[in-house]
């Protein structure tokens, strides 16, 4: 089983643990590195040819605003193929109840057909959202695995927890 982790992350002014707090490396990028560690699995970041602010506040209203016009914001670049692979650990931050709609546009560039997507979430209290009926929506024919939220404050302590939910997919 060959699998690819995509995500996207974003570091900067982010909310965590009830403040405001600057953030070298997103947290969702944390994650993503402990899922690479435990499972050797290839990495891509899903980055938009425009990145939000910064700033918390303009990045949030940056954020609402693509998702009430329902955007596909353009992305840098894409994995050439995805052909490879069985299995897609997909993460994100929770925006709005949902994926940052960068993610949406990667979704919807690839079929995944007959694959497996394993999502996991950054998220300072709103957990998966609607992802994952989200993901199921946008990409038909998928198995979407049961997510992971993972609280964004207790990231660099999460190891446990994802080892715990990569094992669950074991036969």
């Amino acid at each position: 089983m060959k699998a690819l982790i995509a995500y996207f992350s974003r570091a900067h002014e982010n909310y965590v643990s009830g403040m405001l707090k600057e953030l070298e490396v997103g947290n969702t990028e944390l994650a993503a590195g402990i899922i690479r560690k435990l499972t050797g699995a290839d990495i891509f970041r899903i980055d938009p040819v425009r990145a939000y602010a910064a700033d918390y506040n303009t990045c949030i209203e940056e954020a609402r605003a693509d998702r009430r016009h329902n955007a596909r914001p353009a992305l840098k670049e894409y994995p050439e193929s995805i052909d490879g692979y069985d299995v897609i650990y997909l993460g994100y931050p929770n925006y709005w109840g949902t994926m940052p709609m960068a993610v949406f546009t990667f979704l919807e560039h690839f079929d995944f057909k007959g694959k497996t997507i394993r999502p996991f979430c950054t998220h300072e209290g709103s957990g998966m959202g609607a992802s994952e009926k989200d993901i199921a929506r946008l990409c038909p024919g998928v198995h979407v695995a049961k997510g992971l939220p993972i609280h964004g404050a207790g990231v660099t302590a999460s190891e446990p927890i994802i080892r715990s939910w990569i094992e669950s997919f074991s036969e």
